[in-house]
């Protein structure tokens, strides 16, 4: 006997109950909780819309007990008869969507939510794995080294700082120095990096780099203000208006300028403006000598704001 067969059987069971429920509407609705008058209201019900007979014996050997085995196919065949089926492979055929509708066994139900698990997760481990392989075969080093612009020489001996910029991310500080060359390792194609030099003027360098070109040039343009108040500050000259009269053509009228003071006295800051810092560049004792400049923004061609430290070590 199949399983569909036993369940068959169970679902023709439900179809007598609603054939004896017309003639006895309070009947059981558990045909296995049948006894006594309500199997003798069956034989009798039976013998009326099917013209046969069964026995009691055999009412409890095969419709109250949990058999594995189904009655002969000719007493399927009386039972679906009395149902309303004109035999049995009838009742099989019209009630096959109740059969095929069932819900799965629960074994099956499981297997089927691991594999709505695990296949997910597995695609996804294997996307990551390729993801880390093309990151570590697509990672190279490069060189970026700085030159100045109008010398072609490179620039040695400068503190250069180099503000990576990279998508997604925040910006990443490196300082060059005292070489002229920076490293990168990198899986991107496109680098972005600001950088500053004293007495060169702050850029921006964008590069797609080639994997078959790890060495990269990257020209800076001289500030030549700040280095000519650097001369200034080192140079002795006797005509002290012919430098007031620079200064005051270089440097903007609201003009910003910081000089940062570092010594084991002192730590912190003094800020000068225009004029204060002219005089004091102008003055014959020399009190801002071996000026070093960190930095300088301009505004239409004037310096607008100005950071420099007295280096004391060139005294």
């Amino acid at each position: 006997m199949s399983r569909n067969d036993k369940a068959y059987f169970e679902v023709l069971k439900t179809k007598i109950v609603a054939m004896m429920q017309q003639s006895y509407p309070g009947i059981n609705p558990s045909i296995s909780d049948w006894k006594g008058q309500e199997i003798t209201d069956f034989q009798e019900d039976l013998r009326i819309r099917a013209k046969a007979n069964l026995s009691e014996k055999w009412f409890y050997t095969h419709m109250k007990s949990s058999n594995l085995s189904i009655p002969r196919i000719d007493m399927l065949n009386l039972l679906s008869r009395y149902a309303g089926y004109a035999n049995w492979d009838d009742f099989v055929f019209k009630n096959r969507e109740i059969i095929s509708n069932e819900p799965p066994p629960v074994y099956s139900r499981t297997h089927a939510n691991r594999l709505f698990i695990l296949v997910p997760l597995l695609a996804l481990v294997i996307v990551c794995m390729f993801y880390g392989l093309f990151r570590l075969f697509n990672t190279r080093e490069y060189r970026f080294c700085f030159y100045d612009a109008d010398t072609k020489e490179p620039i040695t001996n400068s503190r250069i700082e180099v503000v990576l910029m990279l998508e997604g991310e925040s910006p990443v500080y490196s300082i060059v120095f005292p070489d002229n060359c920076f490293l990168l390792k990198t899986d991107k194609s496109l680098i972005r990096m600001v950088v500053k030099a004293p007495y060169y003027r702050s850029d921006t360098i964008k590069r797609i780099v080639r994997k078959m070109n790890r060495d990269e040039m990257v020209m800076l343009h001289a500030d030549d203000y700040a280095l000519m108040i650097h001369y200034f500050s080192m140079m002795k000259v006797d005509d002290w208006e012919k430098r007031k009269k620079h200064l005051e053509a270089m440097i903007d009228n609201e003009a910003m300028i910081y000089q940062v003071v570092n010594n084991r006295e002192a730590t912190g800051m003094a800020l000068y403006n225009k004029q204060e810092f002219i005089d004091k560049m102008t003055m014959p004792t020399g009190s801002l000598r071996n000026i070093e400049i960190f930095g300088s923004q301009f505004r239409n061609g004037k310096i607008m704001v100005l950071r420099f430290r007295i280096n004391d070590q060139k005294k």
